[in-house]
């Protein structure tokens, strides 16, 4: 029950951190503004109003007056204060799903409903009235229903998902992975961040500022998208969509990989190179263009690379690194010579970051570039014709899964 209790949570999250995206993807012009966690759930600020809106998600609840009552007490409490104050008035929102019941609301309301059905309500025995007790007139009360919309048909949560979908496709003109993956991912990162945030002046967020900051493409392992996906799930479409040309192109394929600085376990970091060579390599003597992958490992310690490799040669997995005899410099005309059946290179290690730039220049055959990331990409150099992949991960164990 517990499981299920925090499961339900989440997607309430969730629902209300969709909608705060709907809702800005939907803004007519780049400087109107959402606050998330404002004066609700989410507040809309346009040139001409403002709107705030309780954002509920009772996926399992059927609805009764009494479920939303309490956001409606607190929406007239804002409006009284507004009313006896110098605040600007505003609109109020109530925008809920719910799994059946929407019948029992009869739109619009009066006054005479709102008091009987959200406003009175037994509290110890007691009969309260929440209008008399904020000293409201039913004049008063008519204005406030003028401010106040209620929509108990929102859309259901996949709905919601795929309504944020289609109208990124048609933003930025991708198409569906790159939707969901890139910027739906980047999206939901943004709003979770501002939501944490105990300033109300950075919870406020422009659709321009929005829209700048979830436009890069770049797989990030955002908890919030892993929770969302699921991580087995997640895996397997970034596996569909990155790596299942699986041996068939005889490109010439980078994998850049950091080696997180802690929880390091070469045993762990071998399997990796081992998983790399085998699925992307091809040296059979029918094959008419042998290949193998490169790597280049990030923040490898100097000894612990030359350690790595004494194992990797002492186990007979042939590599080479770009070193022709000892005290060399890096020639990358020796790396980049072709693996074939006769020499059996297997993978072929670029000991330094620069080293990378270097190869792929002096390559003319198609290339491809697969960085994993922990935190931020460390190899930014573009090329125009090389396809370059950024996918964030959290443990070397997840790259074996990608891939």
């Amino acid at each position: 029950m517990a499981d299920r209790t925090a499961i339900d949570t989440i997607k309430g999250y969730f629902y209300q951190f969709d909608y705060a995206i709907v809702k800005l993807l939907e803004l007519s012009q780049d400087s109107d503004t959402i606050i998330v966690e404002g004066i609700e759930d989410v507040d809309i600020n346009t040139a001409t109003e403002e709107t705030a809106v309780q954002c509920k998600y009772y996926a399992k609840t059927e609805y009764n007056h009494s479920v939303i009552a309490k956001p409606i007490k607190l929406m007239l409490n804002h409006y009284k204060e507004v009313k006896n104050g110098t605040k600007k008035r505003i609109n109020y929102k109530l925008y809920g799903f719910f799994q059946s019941g929407q019948t029992k609301l009869t739109l619009p309301i009066n006054s005479t409903f709102l008091k009987d059905h959200f406003l009175t309500y037994t509290e110890n025995k007691i009969k309260r009235y929440h209008h008399l007790e904020l000293n409201l007139t039913d004049v008063e009360l008519d204005d406030f229903i003028s401010l106040l919309e209620i929509d108990i048909s929102a859309l259901e949560y996949q709905s919601q998902v795929s309504k944020i979908l289609t109208l990124l496709m048609n933003h930025f003109g991708c198409k569906a992975f790159e939707a969901e993956h890139f910027f739906y991912n980047n999206a939901l990162k943004v709003i979770k961040d501002i939501a944490v945030t105990s300033n109300i002046v950075q919870r406020e967020i422009s659709k321009s500022e929005f829209l700048k900051r979830i436009n890069f493409k770049r797989v990030l392992f955002n908890e919030w998208f892993i929770t969302y996906k699921g991580e087995a799930k997640l895996f397997a479409e970034l596996r569909i969509q990155y790596f299942t040309d699986l041996n068939i192109s005889s490109f010439e394929r980078f994998f850049i990989i950091e080696v997180p600085t802690t929880n390091y376990v070469r045993a762990e970091l071998k399997d990796l190179i081992f998983t790399v060579s085998r699925k992307w390599s091809k040296l059979s003597a029918r094959e008419p263009h042998p290949f193998c992958p490169y790597i280049y490992l990030h923040n490898i310690l100097p000894q612990e690379l030359l350690d790595l490799k004494k194992e990797l040669f002492s186990e007979g997995f042939i590599f080479i690194d770009g070193f022709d005899f000892d005290g060399s410099e890096f020639n990358p005309k020796s790396i980049s010579k072709s693996a074939n059946n006769s020499n059996s290179i297997k993978i072929k290690i670029l000991n330094k970051l620069e080293y990378i730039d270097l190869t792929v220049k002096e390559i003319n055959k198609t290339k491809e570039i697969y960085q994993f990331y922990n935190s931020n990409p460390f190899f930014n150099v573009s090329y125009p014709s090389v396809k370059q992949t950024h996918i964030q991960f959290s443990l070397l164990t997840d790259i074996k899964k990608i891939i």
